[in-house]
């Protein structure tokens, strides 16, 4: 959500982003609208005023004696009343419209995101590993059937499209994915682990920018509540409301999570295998900072998110992601693209954001320094640390040999019980 003020100070700036992503003339549309409203309240204002002056003026006829002024005076405030009704009316229904409209409207870049349409204007910003070199590689689904180990038929007859199960050595190497990235994230760095509700209200994904623009890409409930998209939604909005402590930020928090996305706008893209699912599971961190904290937070929380794939050896770059490319609520956003043996390419793996106070207005949140009265409000960051689905495929496909085995990263041994291959010997 945006401050009207901050519009209404600086409506270039807004302009100028929204105009990047199709929403040319906006700005005129917001402030027409708070012009509207700023002076119905001041009409408001006055006639309440007004009001007050005139019931003491009648109370003050009235011990006069003075009928016929006191029966002016009232006929005055008979006709205020209309007024009052109408401004009010206009007020409310104006105020609502004001308010639909920005909740609406994605956050603004940060001065340093590069401009661009799509991800073709991404920037590179650093490469880490050599990709992996593989004769006629296979792709991941290919191996995990042929290992008997991955089932999408199955899932389908259950399902339908964009499920998968697995089973076996690859049901442990998912767990062992996980259990691993949450113990690099919690011992190593610092985040707090937290397990939350995967079923949310309306105000929770409201408040991390999924409602009212994204309802599509949501799983929805028969009781009105929504499946999370990623643990980001639980764990932001756990300040929602809330005064924290300044003290007590930067607040790192962490949670491996199933995650369900109806992928409404994807439809004939990655249709097959395990890139893009309906239900996947992903290890999340959210950072909630001061306005001052933030952009360090940021570049921390990328390191943290690279580590995983650093740990895991598997080649990757990082991408500092153009104004056209970003999600919704984001200010700026690093992806993080693990390089894929079949496709000759890299994949999105990781997202990294800051999205500045943009939801935690949306959520009311705020923090207070000791000492002071003010408050502000907080910043959010998030970032997946990572996809456990994705880095999964990464796996499978860099550490395949040519008999259609798997090696299992080093980093994994102590989570799975010893094996060291899947597919072959130990």
């Amino acid at each position: 959500m945006h401050d009207i003020k901050a519009i209404r100070d600086n409506p270039d700036l807004y302009e100028k982003a929204w105009s990047a992503k199709g929403r040319s003339g906006v700005v005129a549309e917001l402030l027409a609208l708070d012009e509207r409203v700023r002076a119905a309240q001041t009409e408001l204002q006055s006639a309440q005023s007004r009001r007050n002056d005139l019931s003491k003026q009648i109370g003050q006829a009235k011990g006069r004696k003075d009928e016929a002024e006191a029966a002016r005076l009232m006929a005055e405030v008979e006709t205020l009343k209309g007024v009052l009704e109408t401004q009010g009316t206009v007020e409310r229904d104006t105020g609502e419209a004001l308010r639909d409209l920005l909740a609406g409207l994605p956050n603004i870049p940060a001065p340093d995101v590069p401009s661009g349409a799509d991800e073709t204007d991404n920037q590179e910003v650093r490469r880490w590993g050599e990709p992996f070199a593989i004769a006629a590689p296979k792709d991941h689904t290919d191996l995990g059937e042929g290992l008997g180990l991955m089932d999408f038929e199955a899932a389908a007859r259950m399902s339908g499209a964009r499920f998968v199960v697995l089973k076996g050595q690859l049901a442990r190497l998912e767990r062992a994915l996980g259990q691993f990235m949450l113990d690099l994230q919690t011992r190593e760095h610092g985040y707090l682990e937290v397990s939350p509700p995967l079923l949310v209200r309306d105000e929770a994904v409201f408040g991390t920018g999924q409602l009212p623009k994204f309802a599509e890409d949501l799983f929805h409930t028969e009781d009105g509540r929504w499946l999370i998209p990623t643990a980001e939604v639980s764990l932001t909005n756990l300040v929602r409301e809330q005064i924290t402590p300044s003290e007590e930020l930067p607040l790192r928090l962490t949670a491996l999570t199933h995650c369900f996305r109806s992928e409404a706008g994807a439809s004939g893209r990655d249709t097959r295998g395990m890139i893009r699912q309906h239900q996947f599971q992903k290890v999340e961190l959210v950072s909630i900072t001061t306005p001052d904290q933030s952009e360090a937070e940021h570049e921390r929380m990328v390191e943290c998110a690279e580590a995983v794939l650093k740990a895991l050896e598997l080649p990757f770059r990082t991408m500092l992601l153009c104004s056209g490319d970003m999600g919704f609520s984001a200010r700026k956003t690093y992806d993080l693209e693990v390089w894929i043996p079949s496709e000759g390419r890299y994949r999105e793996i990781s997202s990294c954001s800051n999205c500045g106070d943009f939801q935690a207005r949306r959520m009311n949140a705020r923090t207070r320094a000791a000492g002071e009265k003010g408050t502000r409000f907080v910043h959010t960051l998030n970032g997946s640390g990572l996809a456990v689905g994705r880095t999964l495929v990464a796996i499978l496909e860099n550490y395949q040999d040519e008999n259609g085995a798997v090696a299992v990263p080093q980093a994994l041994h102590p989570y799975m019980g010893g094996l060291t291959r899947i597919g072959g010997a130990a």
